[in-house]
């Protein structure tokens, strides 16, 4: 995510965030350039399942009138290339129960355009 939010026109900051101590806090703690903070949850699957766990579940339901997200990452399989999913962060709980069957915010069987994910997690 650093890497392709640097590809990005738009100045934001990111930090990964690593703790053990809350568990269920989103990966990454962005900044956009109006000092307005979003947290971002990451998640890789190689079917339609969203293994959002307990801990993340409840964090993103409890926060979710707030700028959260989570970015899905569907791997490639022999016929299909990877896809993306963006959900806001209050669709947790669908999300781990119906998994990628709920309709995103965005999505792309391509390479992910940052400044679309960016406007939409923040719009100018």
């Amino acid at each position: 995510m650093k890497a392709g939010l640097k590809k990005s026109l738009r100045e934001w900051t990111t930090t990964r965030i690593e703790t053990w101590a809350m568990p269920g806090v989103p990966d990454v703690l962005t900044c956009d350039e109006k000092g307005v903070f979003h947290f971002v949850e990451l998640k890789a699957t190689a079917g339609n399942a969203c293994d959002l766990r307990p801990h993340q579940v409840a964090w993103l339901t409890k926060n979710g009138k707030g700028s959260v997200w989570v970015l899905v990452r569907k791997l490639a399989t022999k016929n299909k290339p990877q896809s993306f999913y963006l959900y806001h962060g209050s669709l947790a709980m669908e999300l781990k129960m119906e998994g990628l069957k709920v309709p995103p915010l965005y999505w792309t069987d391509s390479e992910l355009d940052w400044d679309v994910i960016m406007s939409l997690i923040s719009p100018i």
